[in-house]
């Protein structure tokens, strides 16, 4: 054994600096590029931000001002009966803020949501009730689901009140029934009957079939699906005009008398990474200006190193190398953005046209077939991204879809017969659902052969419920 020295040839791949830099962009969403963009122009001195009029003014040549392309930036609306072009984008400040005419952004013009929680509280703070059963009734309250149900014990809200207050069951009980009087009204039932029952009692005493509805909420209800009109005509002894009559107001309450307030969230707003439009029975896409970081490099600084001498511009010449990288960078996010974008325009013109039954599938193997690129690249351009169409703002993972073989000898996307399934089901006799059995042979009688586990699961995907729980009452 001893020691030598010998050289070899091979290749490797090297992940720059610069390459991290740019995988890390094309990864982010707009409102994360935006803070990434924000926190370089705070800690590089030779980036900054670009004013509206630079930005919309023909950038020259060798300018290191990145901006999306001129031709196809605003894109026009000829006037078509069918084209269609999206308005003009409000002006957007700086860190991609938008602000209106008065120069008020629109975060702080957003209200404060009241929630559920929020909303009883409010109530039990007017209501004369004392200290020690205000208590109570603030630990009921945080006890109810988004709902608006008590799905807790007694017992357990006994215990959770331990050791600041001691409280019986039924001293608890009569705390509830307090708050049960609350708006909205059926709020903090323990049971679908008890909901119901609750909103039927806050109803004028002369309401039409009010006393019959009671009667069902309070037994038949639950059997009302299977036994229908004449089961409770038979066991309610009641003409079939007034059963009838009640079932119709039991049907016109609100099983979930929480979600009034608890679906009431926070807009979320989403900045559209792309626009695609139609413009003279041509479909286009270009690059949307608002989630296009306005940033370039200050030429005052750039200029000063010019002036200085090695030692003293060192600093501002490693700055500058940074900025420019990040430009780069920028802009090849772009540009891949913007090739995606239009090669599933090319692929789902379809989709946009007639809907989700005309979306063909897609994966990303075809798309960086197509375009050059390794799957992960696709993978991370379209990820956290939207375009902004005539049929809305869609999520760019909205155009790809598994799909199907058909008896045709072609494909039919895992979208496209959720549609189906949707319309069939939309079109059912409502006093005998399809079952899932027979949407999958009615289906394969279409042309797609298609298991029956298989439309349970997309049945499920589209939060639709098993046929024997769509039974109606014509």
């Amino acid at each position: 054994m001893k020691a030598r020295l010998q050289t070899s040839l091979g290749q490797s791949l090297v992940m720059t600096p610069q390459l991290r830099q740019a995988i890390r962009l094309l990864q982010m969403s707009t409102v994360e590029l935006q803070a990434e963009v924000a926190e370089a122009i705070e800690t590089n001195p030779l980036l900054e931000w670009t004013d509206e009029a630079e930005f919309q003014a023909p950038a020259s040549s060798g300018s290191d001002t990145v901006s999306p392309e001129t031709s196809e930036a605003a894109p026009p609306d000829d006037g078509g009966g069918e084209d269609w072009a999206p308005e003009e984008v409000a002006w957007q400040s700086p860190g991609g803020q938008g602000y209106d005419e008065d120069g008020e952004g629109a975060a702080e013009r957003m209200a404060e949501v009241e929630t559920l929680a929020d909303h009883l509280l409010w109530q039990l703070h007017l209501s004369p009730l004392s200290a020690r059963d205000r208590r109570i009734g603030a630990m009921l309250i945080d006890a109810l689901d988004e709902d608006g149900y008590l799905r807790e014990p007694l017992s357990s809200i006994a215990e959770s009140l331990l050791p600041e207050t001691r409280a019986s069951e039924e001293e608890i009980l009569t705390v509830l029934h307090q708050v049960q009087r609350f708006d909205p009204a059926g709020v903090g039932a323990r049971d679908l009957g008890e909901c119901l029952r609750l909103q039927l009692q806050v109803l004028p005493e002369c309401t039409p079939g009010r006393a019959l509805a009671l009667r069902i909420v309070a037994g038949p209800m639950e059997r009302l699906p299977k036994i229908g009109t004449q089961g409770l005509v038979q066991e309610l002894r009641a003409p079939v005009d007034e059963v009838e009559q009640a079932v119709q107001l039991v049907r016109s309450l609100d099983p979930r008398p929480g979600k009034q307030l608890a679906e009431v969230e926070h807009d979320t707003y989403v900045v559209p990474d792309c626009v695609i439009w139609r413009q003279r029975g041509v479909w286009k896409a270009a690059l949307s200006q608002q989630a296009q970081p306005r940033v370039s490099i200050h030429r005052g600084y750039e200029q000063l190193i010019r002036r200085c001498g090695d030692g003293d511009a060192g600093y501002l010449r490693t700055q500058l190398q940074e900025a420019r990288w990040l430009l780069k960078s920028l802009e090849a996010r772009g540009e891949t953005l913007l090739k995606v974008v239009r090669c599933l325009l090319r692929q789902q013109a379809a989709f946009l046209e007639f809907g989700g039954q005309a979306l063909r599938p897609l994966t990303l193997r075809e798309v960086a077939a197509e375009l050059g690129l390794h799957e992960s690249t696709v993978s991370r351009a379209i990820a956290r991204k939207y375009v902004r169409t005539p049929r809305g703002t869609l999520p760019l993972k909205a155009f790809f879809a598994s799909g199907i073989d058909t008896d045709g000898g072609g494909e039919a996307s895992s979208t496209a017969i959720q549609a189906m399934i949707r319309r069939l089901i939309d079109d059912e006799n409502p006093r005998k659902p399809l079952s899932d059995a027979k949407l999958a042979d009615m289906l394969k009688q279409g042309g797609v052969p298609v298991a029956r586990r298989t439309v349970a699961k997309y049945r499920e995907l589209m939060n639709i419920p098993a046929s024997h729980e769509r039974v109606r009452i014509g």
